[in-house]
């Protein structure tokens, strides 16, 4: 599903250059689980946003499903993004103004899709009861808790039914409790549904969500068990 070769990338600082990732090949398949792992600055997060075409490298080529993000031109890389990619990250980016459901809707709305159409209706429904807000789908982001906010970005990062979910850091802005039942909601998409996911997190008991673990180490890959 994610194929990556001779991925490498640097940042330029006034005359300094650094090196963050290193000629980095990866290869996960349809419907596994990967956690990411790596201190602060081995280039884990930068890896992930290349792979799902967020930032671009420096050299090197990244497969999704079996095409070239390099190849493809900038509306056909969007498209990819909205309708094949879903995307959750450690600030929830949830719109203040909207209520659950509207912040969920808004990669179907940015797709052509409208919310009576029966698939968008049938996948908002299913996707409120999964992730345990169907009761709270009138409220807006102020009214609910931390778990509940991320909760919301995973059902609007999964309203397209993709094919892949980056995760970055999904549970590092909640207490133990709500991290796990992200964790657990990840790994329920995961299984049930057969979604490919790629998780970056620090944490130890999160990476063990995954079905194999990667490590990062001065952007290249140390160990993948």
């Amino acid at each position: 599903m994610i194929e990556a070769t001779n991925i490498t990338k640097s940042y330029t600082v006034g005359a300094q250059k650094t090196p963050v990732l290193k000629d980095v090949d990866l290869n996960i398949d349809k419907s596994e689980f990967v956690s990411l792992m790596g201190p602060s600055g081995s280039g884990k997060s930068t890896l992930l946003y290349i792979l799902g075409g967020l930032d671009k490298a420096d050299s090197g080529s990244v497969m999704i499903g079996g095409r070239e993000i390099g190849a493809m031109d900038d509306d056909a890389e969007s498209a990819m993004r909205r309708n094949d990619i879903g995307f959750v990250f450690q600030a929830y980016n949830l719109i203040d103004n909207l209520t659950v459901e509207e912040n969920i809707l808004i990669p179907a709305l940015l797709s052509g899709k409208k919310r009576k159409d029966a698939d968008v209706s049938e996948q908002l429904e299913a996707l409120l009861k999964a992730v345990g807000l169907y009761e709270r789908r009138k409220h807006r982001p102020m009214e609910l808790s931390g778990g509940q906010q991320q909760r919301t970005a995973i059902a609007r990062a999964l309203i397209n039914r993709p094919e892949v979910l980056f995760a970055d850091e999904p549970t590092g802005n909640l207490d133990s409790q709500s991290g796990r039942d992200v964790l657990e909601l990840l790994k329920m998409f995961n299984k049930q549904y057969g979604i490919t996911v790629l998780m970056v997190t620090h944490s130890e008991e999160a990476a063990l969500y995954g079905d194999r673990i990667i490590r990062l180490m001065d952007g290249r890959i140390a160990d993948s068990q």
